[in-house]
């Protein structure tokens, strides 16, 4: 079964405690936050899942698409890895709101 998720939010970015790495993520959370917290619980029902709870995707920014992982948070929902390569070819940085198309 696949399923199409669409979300709109801004890119932020998270520089780990010792300073020595820098990521950015799109958070994934209200509808379409729980939109996947139903699928991943089916997933889990169904075979085992990726490391860390993750649930492999396939992503669309723009016109780049790219597979991943997005991984839970309590806190925050679900966060969406966005590597250098995608940020650059879509010409966004951190704080741009982004729209992003998810295939699960």
């Amino acid at each position: 079964m696949t399923e199409r998720i669409t979300h709109t939010g801004p890119l932020w970015r998270w520089t780990g405690a010792s300073g020595s790495g820098t990521w950015h993520f799109l958070t994934i959370d209200g509808a379409a936050g729980e939109a996947l917290s139903g699928t991943a619980l089916m997933r889990r029902l169904e075979k085992s899942i990726g490391g860390f709870g993750s649930l492999k995707v396939t992503a669309r920014i723009g016109e780049t698409m790219f597979k991943t992982s997005l991984f839970p948070s309590k806190e925050l929902g679900w966060l969406l890895p966005v590597k250098a390569a995608v940020r650059k070819a879509e010409g966004v940085s951190e704080g741009d709101v982004v729209e992003v198309v998810l295939t699960v």
